[in-house]
C-alpha cells in the first residue's frame, strides 16, 4: 500500500515539475529575446492569409491541440486563452487574447504563421512543433472564443 501511495505521489510531483520546467523555459526564452515596443503591431504577411488548414477540426485534432495548449501555451496565454497566464505579468508585451475578435478574425494561416515565426517575447515554434501540431493548436485556439461567449 505504501508503494502505491509513493508511486502516486511521485507521479503528481513529476507532473507539477513538468509545468514548472515549461514555465521557466518560457521565461528564459522571453528574457533572452529583446522585447519589441509595446505599440508594435504583429502583422503576418498577406501570403500567410491564403494558407489553408489541412486538418479537420475533429475530436482527435482538438484533443491533441488542447493537450499542447495546456502544456505550452497556458503559462502565458492562460487556461482560457485570455492572455492572463502566470508568466504574463513578467513579460514586456502582454500575450495575445486568443478568445478575442482580433485573434478569432485572423485566418488559420495567419495564426499558424504567427506561432511558427514567433514575435518577441513569444518564441518561434517552427522547429519545436511539427506542422501537424501547430495546425492542431490553431484548431484548438478556434474553440476558445466559443467557450468564452457566456
Amino acid at each position: 500500500m505504501l508503494k502505491i501511495q509513493f508511486y502516486q505521489s511521485t507521479l503528481i510531483a513529476l507532473k507539477q515539475l513538468k509545468y514548472l520546467v515549461v514555465f521557466i523555459a518560457v521565461l528564459l526564452v522571453s528574457s533572452t529575446i529583446t522585447a519589441q515596443s509595446k505599440g508594435s503591431k504583429w502583422e503576418p504577411p498577406k501570403v500567410a492569409n491564403d494558407v489553408k488548414n489541412p486538418l479537420a477540426s475533429d475530436a482527435t485534432s482538438l484533443k491533441e491541440g488542447k493537450t499542447m495548449y495546456t502544456t505550452y501555451c497556458t503559462p502565458c496565454h492562460g487556461d482560457k486563452g485570455k492572455g492572463d497566464g502566470v508568466a504574463a505579468a513578467g513579460l514586456s508585451v502582454k500575450p495575445a487574447d486568443h478568445s478575442s475578435a482580433v485573434v478569432q478574425n485572423q485566418t488559420d494561416g495567419a495564426i499558424f504563421w504567427e506561432m511558427s515565426e514567433g514575435h518577441n517575447p513569444m518564441p518561434s515554434y517552427k522547429k519545436a512543433f511539427t506542422d501537424k501540431q501547430r495546425w492542431q493548436l490553431v484548431n484548438y485556439i478556434r474553440t476558445l472564443a466559443k467557450k468564452n461567449k457566456n
